[in-house]
């Protein structure tokens, strides 16, 4: 699990977005460019130390740009301090320009003498007490990764040392979160002036490590001149989302959620999902799934009602005391669900869309009612828009924005940085872990939000804030047992605890 230091920064920026507030901080507030990259150094060598107090070592790799530029100062901040460096550039010091020409030579006046990277230095990376310093290519990487900083990226991956990344990690597109072809994989990358989306989603929170967020005495003003529509969720939502109820609340006033799946031998997603509903706090729920599943359904949960829909007739007198419905859990993608998805389409309740039910919709290519919820991941966005897997991956957000344009739902991309968006603003979830990565986690997730849209929340807040609760729910239980081996039924708990806002923790 990840623990970022993010000191409250919430607002997510492309590389150009980060590249206007660095030139709006320099040329209209009047900060120098080296003051801000000798901030940039200090920040990052501050965090080096928290991170390895015990370190007595660095080897810093500079490239050619105000990123090499942050490295060279870091290495002469380190041997001022006592430790032992080696730095290496992987761009001709003699081609630098302005401020990092200005950090080379500073560099080299400490002390240290930057010398190319060859592949037989990969032996002064043995040892303990040594922590690499990435500072080659920062966020302005458009293209692949070239051989001579491939090798190098190859030999800091493989030396089995901690790894400080300055601002990204080198490889990482900074927009998307994908590898460009190769990346470092730092252990902590201290990022400046403004959260890159990339570091969040896709490839991003497995390059970056923990993320520390240094704002370098940037004026808050710079940040209201460059607005984006991208967001980091943050327990705050949950508070303003989540009242206290009233004292005399009855079961009525929280909604009655209709869960719909669990063809022959898929009773078990269902089960879970209705579970998370109520878990998550809708006050009725009823599941509408195959004759032969409703024993053992009631049996293992009796505070679920099970009605046995033979089709979609059976349907009408439970979407009339209904106020939302979920679909998709188990429903197959035979006649049978497809005529329950047609009459749900058609009932004009508010609909939460998963699983199966996404399938059938991708076959079908049917338009959604407003208000709707959709919750892909990256094969079934990828099923949606006729495209492949690969293609999603490489550009999530793009994926996001054309799922919201073709079906005109709220979609929640799930997945590594799981994006939540309609035709307005976007959100991301940094939350989360790989032990959430089997099966049922998404049956869980539809039954959380189905419980928020249940409960009163309008369609983008009822997913952006069920991705929230249902993720933190994951990391509390990878926190008390480990991530692999995790069970979707092992959340049920955590999910109590936090759709409740006197249990979320600042």
């Amino acid at each position: 699990m990840r623990r970022h230091s993010l000191a409250g920064e919430t607002r997510l920026y492309s590389a150009a977005q980060v590249g206007e507030l660095d030139r709006i901080a320099i040329e209209q507030f009047g900060i120098p460019g080296y003051t801000l990259m000798r901030r940039a150094a200090r920040a990052a060598f501050d965090a080096l130390r928290r991170q390895w107090p015990q370190a007595f070592a660095v080897a810093v790799f500079c490239g050619g740009g105000n990123n090499g530029g942050d490295g060279y100062l870091l290495a002469a901040l380190a041997a001022e301090a006592g430790l032992a460096v080696d730095c290496f550039w992987l761009s001709d010091p003699g081609k630098l320009q302005g401020d990092a020409a200005a950090a080379h030579d500073h560099c080299r006046e400490s002390g240290v003498e930057p010398r190319p990277w060859q592949a037989s230095d990969a032996v002064a990376m043995a040892g303990s007490g040594l922590v690499i310093v990435d500072a080659m290519l920062g966020t302005g990487l458009a293209r692949p990764v070239t051989e001579a900083y491939a090798d190098a990226i190859s030999a800091i991956n493989d030396a089995g040392q901690p790894v400080l990344a300055i601002d990204l990690p080198s490889g990482l597109n900074a927009d998307t979160g994908t590898e460009m072809g190769c990346a470092v994989h730092a252990t902590l990358t201290v990022t400046f002036i403004g959260l890159k989306r990339g570091a969040f989603t896709a490839a991003g929170p497995a390059c970056c490590g923990n993320i520390v967020f240094a704002g370098i005495d940037v004026p808050s003003q710079v940040h209201d001149l460059v607005p984006t529509e991208l967001q980091l969720l943050d327990e705050q939502l949950v508070r303003q989302l989540l009242p206290p109820r009233r004292r005399d609340a009855h079961k009525g006033q929280h909604g009655h959620v209709l869960m719909i799946g669990g063809d022959t031998g898929m009773s078990g997603a269902i089960r879970m999902a209705a579970e998370a509903a109520l878990r998550a706090g809708a006050g009725l729920v009823t599941v509408a799934t195959k004759a032969e599943h409703c024993v053992a359904i009631t049996q293992h949960r009796p505070e679920l009602m099970c009605r046995a829909v033979d089709g979609a007739a059976d349907l009408q007198s439970l979407l009339e005391r209904a106020s939302v419905v979920a679909v998709g859990p188990g429903l197959g993608t035979g006649d049978w669900g497809r005529g329950l998805l047609k009459v749900a389409l058609q009932s004009g309740l508010p609909l939460i869309l998963d699983a199966d039910a996404l399938n059938l919709l991708a076959a079908d290519d049917v338009t959604l009612p407003a208000g709707s919820i959709i919750t892909p991941h990256p094969g079934e966005a990828a099923r949606l828009l006729r495209l492949g897997t690969r293609e999603v991956q490489a550009d999530r957000f793009r994926a996001l924005r054309a799922l919201v344009e073709k079906t005109g739902a709220v979609t929640v991309l799930k997945g590594a940085g799981t994006l939540i968006g309609d035709a307005r603003d976007t959100r991301l979830c940094a939350a989360g872990n790989p032990g959430m990565a089997v099966a049922g986690m998404g049956d869980l997730l539809c039954g959380v939000v189905a419980a928020m849209r249940a409960q009163g929340l309008a369609a983008a807040d009822a997913a952006a804030l069920g991705v929230l609760c249902h993720a933190w729910s994951g990391d509390a239980e990878a926190l008390a047992n480990g991530e692999r081996g995790m069970l979707p039924g092992d959340l049920f708990s955590h999910i109590r605890r936090y759709v409740n806002p006197s249990s979320v923790q600042a």
